[in-house]
């Protein structure tokens, strides 16, 4: 992940010096949408050079910081990744609206609403998708929490088994990934869709393979796998186990 926090940062800087006072009418995001008159009573030409700060600032403070959340802990790196260009680009066009003396302070306000909504959308989605889905085991069922979770009765599993490897995925059809969290359905390379319900990268991975022929995939993120396959094999000892 170290090389797209070098990467985004250089963007970032790049599009700092990218936009000039002669070439900001065909390619600076709002302004090229302007009509002659209201491009008149934008003061352009003082713009510019606090687009071109705010860009050297953050690209270079996205790659200080980024490059340190990460030797942390790389989920939050990620999350770093996601939301700090986001609050960043909030505060700045919050700062911006002094340029302009052609736009109401309303469409402002709608453009920063817009932005921190789109905010509290992805963190609140962060944390939803990351939340651990626990495994629960009973003497009658298999309960596994949370997002795409389901239950299991035993009638409806046709093996349990320990892997070493996911099958090749080459899709997500309809899931969350992040990091080493990647939950919901994706297809394999040989075209199969299977369930992950995959919490970390710990292995080996507790495969079900249900009766009608369906995976799911799972690995904790706070127990040992093996110790919840033992548990399964004690508390429900008529699935076959592999």
């Amino acid at each position: 992940m170290t090389y797209a926090i070098v990467g985004l940062s250089l963007i970032f800087v790049a599009i700092g010096f990218m936009v000039t006072e002669k070439n900001a009418k065909y390619i600076l995001a709002g302004y090229n949408t302007m009509s002659a008159e209201e491009r008149s009573k934008f003061d352009i030409k003082s713009y510019i050079p606090k687009f071109r700060k705010f860009h050297i600032l953050l690209g270079l403070s996205f790659l200080v910081l980024g490059l340190i959340f990460n030797s942390l802990n790389e989920d939050v790196g990620r999350i770093f990744m996601l939301v700090y260009p986001m609050v960043a680009y909030i505060y700045f066009i919050a700062t911006s609206s002094k340029y302009s003396t052609g736009f109401s302070s309303k469409s402002y306000r709608t453009t920063i609403f817009i932005l921190f909504g789109t905010l509290v959308f992805v963190v609140a989605l962060l944390l939803w998708g990351s939340k651990e889905n626990k495994l629960l085991i009973d003497s009658d069922t298999i309960k596994i929490e949370g997002t795409y979770g389901e239950t299991l009765q035993p009638s409806e599993i046709s093996s349990i088994e320990l892997i070493n490897e996911l099958p090749e995925i080459t899709l997500r059809t309809n899931g969350f990934s992040h990091g080493d969290v990647n939950k919901g359905f994706f297809k394999t390379a040989s075209g199969e869709v299977v369930k992950l319900m995959l919490n970390s990268d710990k292995k080996p991975i507790i495969l079900f393979t249900k009766t009608d022929g369906k995976k799911i995939y799972y690995s904790a993120k706070e127990e040992p796998n093996e110790k919840l396959f033992n548990e399964m094999k004690s508390r429900l000892p008529t699935i076959l186990y592999k």
